[in-house]
């Protein structure tokens, strides 16, 4: 026999096919079987020296032969080597294997299979799903029908078999029609159910996206303003390295003696100089010495046109008494309110911050204009004031405020009720210059470019030059309308007396708007006037409103006007007759429209919103919340919209920011 050595090393010499062409056969075990057995009947037999047996000698001969044959040794070490799955794996036939493969459910798929509480088989809903039952649904009425007319041709009882055995056949086919109804009902509550299910989960989706759409926005409206703060430091470089050069090309070199000159001269003798050489010179303006950088962003935020209309993207505690006016340049920009408190503060909406504060008028502002980073303010004190926002000292990391760099908020994330105060003379270089010319309160207020004209108290409008910074004409509104009623037959009178008790109160001028030489200008008398700067006439009166105009706005096209006769008029500009009318309840203080609505406060807690696109009208506001919540919202007086991006400022002090 072979050693184990030896049988290691042939094992080691076996190929894989000689491995498998080594599966010991039936007639091999049957032949080796026989030869053992015929061995241990002589090894037990009565005989005493079995190894002297010549059929003992020939039986060991034929088992050692066996034993030494290549084919035996490969196929005993090959059934050493193969487990149990592989020898009954062998026993089967390929096709078998296949189909057992194909058939076999990892664990995983197993644990993973989702729960059904539909009591229908597969089979049922293939049934039902079938087109050939959506043809028989088609003829349920008949068939009802006809079963009805069967029972009223036999009468009450049917006295025939026939009869009975077609009722029977009817009734069985309306039953499975009855049952495959069933069936399709609860086929379209389950996907019903899988719908709904697929759509919170893209909610969730898209509550992800925007969170992530809005620390996107954030963080470019950061990086935006590190740009302009570079371009800014960059255009003052410029400004000084050019200046030093034109110093040293204009300073001749000076010798010993004109230097000596020059200390004699600097000895100033009795009245050697002129006291009107101090004074300010007719071109020295404050305009020329501060002149404003219209910077415009780079970028424009669209976090907001993916919210549904009427979302609150925040709520700001800006003031604590009735906010007089408001305004903003941008979505998610800058804004500007002021307040009955005589305080006028400058905002962050991306973060709900206050930038700072603005100081200089003597009394409360009632009219403002943002627009890039110029703001135009007109107070009480009959002043309209000029401000360049972009020199404020503001940080929108946060760091001035008392909070970490990554604190960041969130851009529809509401602040606390109280937000941490700006630091103190955060706005101390926004200044420009003052326009001084009025002798009454400033009421309206309205710049484009480099033209910025005003209303007063003072039955007056004053058309300023931004760039001299002075006024070059001053439009009297009573006079023109008494020229007007001695130059037309429109009846329109040297002053027209409205029919509301309120118009008393307002102001005279009560909104106006300038586009280069067109000026419009509604007034107490609820006469809209067009004016022409150029000749300062005016074109055209349009005849309408039977209070006073508090609000207006025009396009190329048509003019919005808003009046305390609780109504708001459009336009027609190119015939000067009304385009379409809209009435409230209360009276209109404050309106504005952009590309597809037209947002007014009429004296509740919610602003109305016109949609031209879709011709209908719906409210947005705190007070439809409100009135969910048990709460009562202060009246909204004042309302701005960009871009379907709204703000709205209440009486008790409080801006709200919405989708529109």
């Amino acid at each position: 026999m072979a050693s184990p050595d030896e049988r290691d090393a042939f094992h080691d010499d076996l190929s894989p096919e000689d491995e498998e062409s080594s599966i010991i056969s039936t007639r091999g075990f049957e032949s080796f079987g026989r030869k053992v057995t015929t061995t241990a009947s002589h090894l037990i037999g009565p005989r005493s020296d079995p190894a002297s047996h010549p059929q003992y000698q020939s039986a060991m001969g034929e088992v050692h032969k066996h034993l030494r044959s290549q084919t035996l040794q490969r196929s005993m070490f090959s059934m050493a080597r193969t487990t149990p799955t592989d020898l009954v794996r062998s026993k089967l036939s390929p096709k078998e294997i296949q189909s057992r493969a194909m058939a076999y459910v990892p664990e995983e798929l197993l644990q993973n299979i989702p729960e059904d509480e539909n009591s229908y088989s597969l089979f049922q809903g293939f049934q039902a799903s079938f087109p050939g039952f959506t043809e028989e649904g088609k003829k349920h009425r008949r068939r009802v029908s006809r079963g009805r007319k069967l029972l009223q041709d036999s009468h009450t009882t049917p006295d025939s078999p026939h009869a009975v055995q077609k009722l029977g056949k009817e009734k069985a086919s309306m039953m499975h029609e009855f049952e495959m109804l069933g069936i399709r009902k609860n086929m379209a509550s389950s996907e019903i159910r899988e719908i709904d299910n697929k759509m919170a989960n893209l909610a969730g989706m898209r509550k992800i996206i925007l969170e992530r759409l809005a620390s996107l926005e954030q963080e470019e409206a950061l990086l935006e303003h590190d740009i302009m703060d570079v371009e800014g430091r960059l255009e003052e470089a410029q400004a000084l390295v050019e200046e030093a050069e034109s110093i040293a090309l204009q300073t001749p070199t000076k010798t010993d003696e004109d230097l000596a000159l020059d200390r004699e001269d600097d000895d100033p003798g009795f009245m050697s100089q002129s006291i009107y050489e101090k004074l300010p010179s007719a071109n020295s303006t404050p305009s020329r010495s501060k002149k404003p950088r219209n910077l415009r962003r780079k970028s424009m935020p669209i976090l907001h046109e993916h919210f549904d209309p009427g979302t609150m993207i925040r709520e700001i505690r800006a003031h604590q008494d009735n906010i007089t006016a408001l305004d903003f340049d941008a979505p998610f920009g800058t804004m500007v309110t002021a307040a009955m408190d005589d305080s006028v503060r400058v905002w962050d909406l991306n973060a709900g911050r206050c930038m700072g504060f603005l100081e200089g008028h003597t009394a409360s502002v009632r009219t403002l204009q943002v627009q890039d980073n110029i703001l135009a303010t007109g107070s009480v004190d009959a002043t309209v004031r000029l401000w360049d926002l972009s020199k404020a000292h503001y940080d929108p990391h946060g760091s001035q405020f008392g909070k970490d760099d990554d604190d960041d908020g969130i851009a529809f994330e509401n602040p606390d009720d109280s937000p941490v105060e700006p630091p103190p003379g955060s706005m101390a270089d926004c200044p420009l210059f003052t326009l001084q010319a009025h002798v009454d309160e400033i009421t309206a207020l309205h710049f484009s470019g480099d033209v910025l004209v005003s209303g007063s108290a003072d039955k007056t409008l004053r058309h300023w030059d931004l760039e001299k910074g002075r006024c070059v004409q001053t439009l009297d509104v009573m006079w023109a309308a008494a020229q007007a009623s001695a130059t037309s037959s429109t009846g329109e009178g040297a002053w027209r007396q409205t029919g509301r008790s309120a118009s008393v109160s307002a102001d005279f001028v009560g909104a106006l708007q300038v586009f280069e030489s067109a000026l419009a200008c509604g007034t107490a008398d609820g006469m809209v006037r067009l004016w022409d700067l150029r000749s300062g006439q005016v074109n055209r009166s349009l005849v309408g409103h039977t209070g006073a105009v508090t609000c207006l706005q025009f396009d190329d096209v048509h003019l919005v006007t808003g009046s305390l006769d609780r109504s708001i008029r459009i336009w027609d500009l190119r015939t000067g007759s009304i385009y379409d009318a809209y009435a409230y309840d209360n009276p209109i203080t404050s309106m504005m429209f952009d590309v597809r609505r037209i947002v007014c406060a009429a004296g509740e807690d919610v602003v109305k919103v016109y949609d031209k696109v879709e011709g209908r009208q719906w409210d947005c506001g705190a007070g439809i919340a409100g009135e969910e919540e048990g709460r009562m919202p202060a009246v909204v007086e004042r309302v701005r919209i960009k871009d379907g991006y709204m703000t709205e400022g209440r009486r008790d002090g409080i801006v709200g920011v919405w989708t529109c």
